[in-house]
């Protein structure tokens, strides 16, 4: 046991007590909080950013850091010390470059570019939003700046800030991958659109009835509600404080029956994956999961992989049925599942289908790159983004809402963050081709029995919080890092039934 560790321990619970508090704020601002209050709530969300930045970056912190580090202490250490002195030293390194001054400012940047990503959303008026867009991108041009090291691109540093593991270079052979093999797959299927009719999913459903049947859906899976709630929120998310307090919100669209539906089911996923984290990890600085890409495995594979199967909905769709009596009774499993599953090119990423779904992210990956290369206009990223759409989905935004303002993540100063669904999809499939080695999900999934995979996923990833990387769990699970080959398999495979192809 080290004593030195130790003398640390009370700047560690302070630096948690203040980051609860500012999840707190950010729970509240999406959810219940009314619209005019982001002005006043942004001083604050300032002053708790620079009281946390205050108690990390100090001398003393440092001093202790560097000694924690040293073979001599490593060897007092625990393994579970290790890796919070190892993320420890990560965050340290990530703030210490930034200036105080501008830490707080752009912490109270983002809560009120948030309220003005959503009235320009809402007016669709992109002009609203891009003054507050600039800002932000000149902050995290300059946090980036003050970190980059010699052969690194801006980028890099953000990418990096969401999975440690993947850079440009690792990204642009992936992403060329998935290009080279699913949209000659894409092209195909697309001359088989109208032999799946799903016009049941755009009938009018009634909002409280979808509350109710989603509420059930995330028991099902397994949420915990005496661990976790749900709420209602412009955008849907899922939020830690700790494994004992996480959170999931959802939106509703009476006219869209999936919408919602999958929302749970992906949002579940992520809050599983914070639910299952180890009790002695939590409220600690690895206490959450490990990367973005790692967490977004978690959504996609429940979200798609478990629930757009026909084994998944076997023992439940009689109850979906008997909740929308008048709009379902005519539709069989069978139909219902080629709904759910039908890929057919659209504008809106969060609506998008498997199959084209990574060509999404790649348009956002790609201007992205071309924002922090210095190659793209603030200004004109409309009709960048527009351009994009037509050339990789073949469909230009009517407006500025299904176009460029119609993801959060950016009001945020999420950069770097889209890639994590391309990469946790693929991650989703290489589990599950391990899952499937050591039992049979299927047979499990007509039972109603997810027990046995949600206790495989805990056992092999959750518990481990954020202790090791993407790369060291997938080689941990299936003796390989990431490999895309099983993401491209799992969805020609899934695909070329499908359409008969």
């Amino acid at each position: 046991m080290s004593k030195i560790f130790d003398t640390l321990q009370p700047y560690l619970d302070k630096a948690m007590a203040l980051e609860t508090a500012r999840s707190l704020f950010e729970w509240d601002d999406q959810t219940i909080a009314p619209f005019e209050a982001a002005q006043y709530t942004s001083k604050v969300v300032g002053i708790l950013s620079d009281e946390y930045m205050k108690c990390l970056i100090n001398d003393d912190v440092r001093k202790l850091i560097k000694k924690l580090k040293e073979d001599k202490e490593q060897g007092e250490l625990t393994d579970k010390e290790k890796a919070i002195i190892k993320e420890l030293d990560k965050t340290y390194e990530q703030l210490e470059s930034i200036p105080p001054e501008e830490y707080r400012k752009y912490n109270e940047l983002t809560i009120v570019a948030n309220r003005a990503w959503s009235k320009a959303k809402k007016d669709n008026n992109y002009e609203h939003f891009a003054p507050y867009l600039k800002k932000i991108i000149e902050y995290k041009n300059k946090f980036a700046g003050y970190r980059v090291k010699k052969g690194q691109e801006p980028y890099d540093i953000l990418l990096g800030d969401f999975d440690e593991c993947f850079g440009i270079k690792d990204l642009d052979i992936f992403f060329d991958k998935i290009k080279h093999e699913i949209i000659p797959l894409l092209h195909q299927v697309s001359k088989k659109i109208d032999t799946i009719d799903k016009n049941y999913n755009l009938l009018e459903y009634d909002i409280d009835k979808q509350r109710e049947f989603n509420k059930y859906l995330s028991g099902y899976l397994g949420f915990d509600f005496n661990r976790g709630v749900i709420a209602e929120s412009a955008h849907p998310f899922t939020l830690n404080l700790h494994n004992h307090d996480v959170r999931i919100t959802n939106e509703f669209n009476k006219n869209n029956l999936e919408s919602a539906m999958f929302s749970a089911i992906h949002e579940t996923g992520h809050a599983l994956y914070e639910m299952n984290i180890d009790d002695s990890l939590t409220q600690t600085p690895v206490g959450g999961g490990t990367s973005m890409g790692m967490h977004e495995s978690q959504s996609r594979f429940f979200e798609n992989i478990i629930g757009r199967s026909e084994a998944f909905w076997t023992p439940i769709y009689s109850k979906l049925v008997e909740t929308y009596p008048e709009n379902l009774k005519n539709i069989s499993l069978e139909q219902f599942i080629k709904g759910v599953n039908k890929a057919e090119p659209s504008l809106i990423r969060t609506e998008a289908d498997e199959l084209s779904y990574s060509l999404h992210i790649i348009i956002r990956y790609e201007i992205e790159k071309a924002i922090f290369a210095g190659e793209a206009d603030v200004d004109k990223l409309p009709e960048l983004w527009n351009k994009k759409y037509q050339e990789y989905i073949g469909l230009t935004p009517a407006n500025d809402a299904e176009g460029i303002l119609q993801d959060i993540h950016w009001s945020f100063g999420e950069f770097g963050y889209f890639p994590s669904y391309a990469i946790g999809s693929a991650i989703a499939s290489q589990l599950y081709a391990k899952i499937n080695d050591v039992m049979s999900v299927e047979d499990y999934l007509k039972e109603g029995n997810i027990t046995p995979i949600r206790e495989f996923l805990r056992d092999s990833v959750h518990k481990y919080g954020a202790t090791k990387n993407t790369n060291q769990i997938l080689m941990d699970v299936t003796g390989e890092e990431l490999n895309v080959d099983y993401y491209i398999k799992y969805l020609k495979d899934k695909y070329e039934k499908l359409y008969s192809l």
